[in-house]
C-alpha cells in the first residue's frame, strides 16, 4: 500500500466515524477532509474545487430550484387535491400516497416530494384521529423508493450517470434507471402499504395515538394578557371553564419575564402578564378570541387577529437557521415581526420561555405574523410548511405553465436534444423570468449542505481511484468472493453499499462506491453498467436509520419515532429491494 493510499483511507475513515457520531454538521466534516487532502498532497492543487463544477453537482441544485417552481407554482396541489381522502382505510391511505410520493419522486427531488406530500398526510391523520406514525414512515419509505425510478429521483443516480460518462464515455440517460429502479419501487411500496406499517412498533404508534395525538398538533405557547381582556383581575384557576371548552391545558404564568413557581392557579392576572398554554393551533387562537388575549409580538402587525397575520406549522430541517439556536438569538420577532407562538417536541413540556428555547432538529414550530411574509420567513428559518394556516400555494394561474416547462426540459434531455443540466438550466431561467420562482427563492431552494459535500468528496473519490485504492478495495470483495460467480460478487458489492448507506449519507456512499464498482467489473471482465446499477439503487435505500436518508430525518419529529423504529420495517424492505433488485440487474444488464 503506497503513502498516498494510506493518507486517503485513513481520512476516509476518520469521515465516515465523524458523520456515525454526528457531532457535527456532514458538510464541515466533507469540506474539513477535503483541505487536509488538500495540504497532504493526496488531492492535487488543480483538482482542489473540481467537485463545485462536476455535473452531478449543478443537477442536483438546478432540480431543488425546479422542484420549488412545481410546488410554487401549486401544480403538486391539483395532484393531491383529487386522490387524498381521509375517510380511506388505512392501507388503502397508504396505498395512494405512497403510490403518489413513489411518481411524484421520480420527476422531482424526494425530499420535495415528501415536503409536499407530508402536510397532507398529517391533515388526514387528524381527521381520521389516528396516529401520525402510521403513515409517515411509508410515506418516507416510498419517496426514497420513487427516487429510484429516473435519473433525476434521487443524487446517487445522477452521480452513477456522470461517473460513467467519465469512465465510459457516455452517461446514464433518464430512463435507463427506470427498469430495475420501478421494480424495487413497486415491490416496496406494496409492501409497505399492505405489511411494512403493521411492523411499526406500538409505542410509535402509542406516542402519538387516541388522546396523545394531539402531541403533535399541541404546542407549549405563550399568549399575553391585553388590556381589554376578560382575564384582568382573575385567578388562574378561574380560567378552567374556558380552558375547558376550547380545549387548553394552561401550565403556567409569566410576570415581569419571570415564569411564577408551579402553576400559579391562585394567581390574580394582571395586564401583561403571559399565560403558558399547551393546545392546538386552532385551540389557541379560539382561546385568544374568547379572552381578548393578545399574541406577543402582535402590535407589530395591527392587532391579535388582524387580517394581515396568519399562523403557520413548521418542522425544522437538519440544516435550519434555527436548529440549535432561540427565537430570542435570531431576533426573530424584532427583525422580521414574526412571533414564536409555540413549540411541539414529541409532547414534551419546557420550563424555558419559549422565545428563549434552544430549537431543535424536527421541533416543530407555530409561527405568527404578516401574511404576505411568512412563506419567506420560513425559508430563511430553514424550515418546512406543515399546515395550510394562511400561506397558499401562489401563483395557481401558473401551475400548468410549470409543468408544461419542466416535461419540455425532461424531453429534450431524453430524447437527446439537450445535455440534461442544459435543459434544466433553461427550465430555470424561464421559471425565474416568468416569476415561478421569485428571485430571491433561488439560493434558498439550494441545499448548500449537500453541494458541500459533493463538491468536497469527489476530488477524494477521484484521488483514491487514481491512487489505485478502489482497486484494493474492489480486491478485497473479490478475495471475499474467491472462485463465486460475478452474480454473486454483484450481490455482495450491493449489501456492502447499502449498510454503509444506512449510517452515511448516500451521496458520500456512492462517491466512494462507483470507482470500486468499475474496478470490480474490470477485474472480473464482465459488463460495468450492472455493477454501476447495483450501487445506484443500494445507495438510495437507507431504511435503518432515521440518519440514512434525510427524508427519515425529516419525520422523526411528527412522527414520533424514535432511532430504533426504523429497522422493523426498514430491514425487510432492504431484503426486498435486495432480492428484486440482484436479478433485475442481471437480466436487464446481464453480466
Amino acid at each position: 500500500m503506497t503513502t498516498h493510499q494510506i493518507i486517503l483511507f485513513v481520512l476516509l475513515a476518520a469521515v465516515f466515524a465523524m458523520l456515525i457520531w454526528g457531532k457535527w454538521r456532514y458538510d464541515l466534516i466533507a469540506f474539513a477532509a477535503l483541505v487536509v487532502a488538500l495540504i497532504a498532497g493526496v488531492v492535487p492543487k488543480e483538482d482542489a474545487f473540481s467537485g463545485f463544477g462536476h455535473p452531478a453537482t449543478v443537477i442536483i441544485a438546478l432540480v431543488l430550484i425546479v422542484s420549488r417552481g412545481l410546488s410554487s407554482s401549486g401544480a403538486i396541489e391539483i395532484v393531491t387535491r383529487h386522490l387524498i381522502d381521509s375517510t380511506r382505510s388505512i392501507s388503502a391511505h397508504i396505498g395512494v400516497m405512497s403510490g403518489l410520493a413513489a411518481c411524484l419522486s421520480a420527476i422531482m427531488n424526494n425530499v420535495g416530494a415528501l415536503a409536499l406530500l407530508m402536510p397532507v398526510d398529517l391533515q388526514a391523520a387528524a381527521k381520521a384521529k389516528r396516529s401520525p406514525a402510521i403513515s409517515l414512515m411509508p410515506l418516507s419509505f416510498a419517496s426514497i423508493l420513487g427516487g429510484l425510478v429516473t435519473l433525476i429521483g434521487t443524487p446517487p443516480n445522477i452521480i452513477i450517470a456522470s461517473y460513467r460518462e467519465k469512465t465510459l464515455g457516455e452517461p446514464f440517460s433518464m430512463f435507463d434507471f427506470t427498469p430495475v429502479g420501478a421494480a424495487c419501487a413497486v415491490a416496496g411500496v406494496i409492501f409497505v402499504a399492505l405489511v411494512g406499517w403493521r411492523l411499526i412498533p406500538a409505542s410509535a404508534t402509542q406516542r402519538n395515538a387516541g388522546n396523545e395525538l394531539a402531541d403533535f398538533e399541541g404546542y407549549v405557547a405563550e399568549v399575553r394578557v391585553s388590556e381589554k381582556s376578560e382575564a384582568i383581575e382573575r385567578k388562574v384557576r378561574d380560567l378552567d371553564s374556558e380552558a375547558e371548552e376550547n380545549d387548553v391545558a394552561i401550565l403556567g404564568l409569566v410576570r415581569n419575564g419571570r415564569r411564577l413557581p408551579g402553576f400559579a392557579r391562585n394567581e390574580e392576572l394582571r395586564k401583561g402578564d403571559i399565560l403558558v398554554l399547551e393546545a392546538t393551533p386552532d385551540s389557541i387562537e379560539q382561546f385568544v378570541g374568547a379572552l381578548g388575549l393578545e399574541y406577543v409580538g402582535s402590535e407589530k402587525n395591527s392587532g391579535p387577529l388582524a387580517n394581515n397575520v396568519t399562523m403557520i406549522e413548521v418542522v425544522v430541517k437538519e440544516d435550519a437557521r434555527i436548529a440549535g439556536r432561540s427565537a430570542m438569538s435570531l431576533k426573530l420577532l424584532h427583525r422580521h415581526g414574526v412571533t414564536l407562538l409555540g413549540v411541539s417536541r414529541q409532547g414534551k413540556r419546557f420550563h424555558d420561555r419559549v422565545r428563549r428555547l434552544e430549537i431543535q432538529t424536527g421541533d416543530i414550530l407555530l409561527l405568527v405574523g404578516p401574511d404576505e411574509r411568512m412563506a419567506d420567513i420560513a425559508g430563511w428559518l430553514g424550515c418546512l410548511p406543515l399546515a395550510d394556516r394562511g400561506v397558499q400555494v401562489i401563483q395557481r394561474d401558473k401551475a400548468w405553465l410549470a409543468v408544461s416547462m419542466f416535461v419540455g426540459a425532461i424531453a429534450l434531455a431524453s430524447f437527446g436534444l439537450l445535455y440534461l443540466p442544459v435543459a434544466l438550466a433553461a427550465c430555470t431561467v424561464l421559471m425565474v423570468a416568468l416569476k415561478i420562482v421569485p428571485l430571491r427563492q433561488v439560493y434558498e431552494s439550494i441545499e448548500w449542505p449537500v453541494i458541500v459535500l459533493l463538491g468536497s468528496l469527489i476530488p477524494i473519490g477521484a484521488a483514491l481511484e487514481s491512487s489505485g485504492g478502489t482497486t484494493l478495495i474492489a480486491n478485497g470483495i473479490l478475495d471475499l468472493a474467491q472462485g463465486m460467480s460475478p452474480a454473486v460478487v454483484l450481490f455482495l458489492l450491493v449489501v456492502v453499499t447499502m449498510t454503509l448507506s444506512d449510517v452515511l449519507n448516500n451521496t458520500a456512499t456512492t462517491v466512494i462506491a462507483a470507482p470500486i464498482a468499475i474496478d470490480m467489473a474490470n477485474r472480473l471482465q464482465v459488463n460495468p453498467d450492472a455493477f454501476l446499477m447495483g450501487v445506484a439503487i443500494a445507495a438510495s435505500c437507507a431504511f435503518l436509520t432515521p440518519i440514512g436518508h434525510k427524508n427519515n430525518t425529516l419525520i422523526m419529529g411528527p412522527g414520533g419515532y424514535r432511532f430504533g423504529d426504523y429497522w422493523r420495517m426498514g430491514l425487510p424492505l432492504e431484503i426486498i429491494v435486495i432480492a428484486i433488485a440482484v436479478p433485475m440487474l442481471l437480466w436487464v444488464w446481464p453480466l
